[in-house]
């Protein structure tokens, strides 16, 4: 459960409270029963070190292709990326015989 920070504006007394994050806010000052305000500090997470960004898990070369597209191939391939098929022999002509 977080731990909140509240300030009475009527006496000045601080205090901090353990409340669960669904509970409503104090209002009342212990103390005096004067207004309380709930004050803000800085978060207790840093964040530090590598892995935290988008551009920490891809090497140079990645990150510069992404943001860039690069312009199509000319260059044929060398060798054909499926194997073509043999072409079929063609078949011999048969001598018509025409009888007249």
């Amino acid at each position: 459960m977080p731990t909140y920070s509240y300030a009475c504006t009527s006496c000045d007394n601080a205090f901090d409270i353990v409340q669960s994050m669904s509970e409503d806010s104090l209002t009342q000052c212990p103390k005096c029963q004067g207004r309380l305000r709930k004050l803000f500090n800085n978060v207790g997470v840093m964040f530090k070190g590598s892995g935290f960004y988008r551009t920490d898990s891809r090497s140079s070369t990645d990150s510069s292709s992404s943001s860039t597209p690069s312009p199509p191939s000319t260059s044929t391939p060398s060798a054909p990326a499926t194997p073509a098929a043999p072409a079929a022999p063609a078949a011999p002509a048969s001598p018509s015989t025409s009888s007249s």
